[in-house]
Parts: C-alpha cells; structure tokens; sequence
C-alpha cells in the first residue's frame, strides 16, 4: 500500500489556506486518503497525533456541511464515519447550513442597514449572489450525478 500521508497533509495545507480549520482540514483529508469504507474518530486522533477532543469538533463541522456520516458499525461500541460519496454535491447543496446563514445575515443586516445605504446595497449584492448560486447549483449537481451514472 502506499504511503499517501504527505498527499494528505498537502491537501490539509491547501485546504486550511483556503478557510478551513487546520484541524479540521487535517480530519478531512484523513478520511479522504482513508482506505477503509468506515472510521472511527480515535483512529483519527491517533492516526493524526491529535487529541480526541480536537478530532471531534473537526468531525461536528464537516458533519454540519454534508462531508461526514455516522454510520452503523454492528458489534462496535465506537462510532463510526465516512466521507459520503456523494459529499461533494451535498456541501454545495442547499442542506449548506452555511450558505443558508450568508443568506439570511445578508437579509437581516439588509433590515438592519435601512433601504438606500451604501451598507445596504453591499449586503443586497451579497443576498443575491448566494440565491443566485442556490437556484443555479441544483442543476449543476443533477448534471454532475448523472455524469457520475455506470453507462447501462
């Protein structure tokens, strides 16, 4: 098997650059470069030389956006976790709590703001770009899934 430890972390890096928590970006790029269907957060912790509790927030989060599942493990007393497959189409689906928040902060700072300020026409662009987004991104993903269908 190879050693893909140095890929993982350069992915973390790339990730953690880019917004995500290193800790989190770590977990993520664990269970990415994982050969096992299923993970347990300990065998992170220990895989990463992280504490269990720092593991655990990582793992809360990307649950938060669709990029882990808890799944069933018969006879474990540990849970267990795996990257969905379809979790790139779900964190840029409209379940992204976070996209729903941007939205929603852009209405209430709108409120806030008052019609005709300069703050109000920044958080109106902000509101419309992320509707845009969540109305156009549903067919992208449909598009993406049915490109990923075996030919039958």
């Amino acid at each position: 098997m190879a050693d893909t430890s140095s890929a993982a972390e350069q992915l973390a890096l790339t990730l953690s650059r880019n917004g995500l928590q290193k800790m989190t970006a770590r977990v993520l790029a664990a269970m990415l470069f994982s050969e096992r269907e299923t993970i347990t957060a300990g065998e992170i912790a220990e895989q990463l030389d992280a504490s269990p509790g720092s593991v655990s927030v990582a793992i809360k989060t990307l649950s938060g956006v669709g990029l882990v599942e808890r799944v069933p493990a018969p006879g474990s007393r540990r849970e267990h976790y795996r990257f969905p497959d379809d979790g790139w189409a779900r964190l840029m689906s409209d379940q992204n709590t976070v996209v729903r928040l941007m939205r929603t902060a852009a209405e209430d700072g709108i409120e806030a703001a008052g019609e005709g300020s300069v703050a109000s026409r920044r958080l109106v662009a902000m509101r419309d770009f992320y509707a845009h987004v969540m109305r156009e991104l549903p067919a992208v993903i449909d598009r993406w899934r049915e490109s990923r269908k075996p030919d039958t």
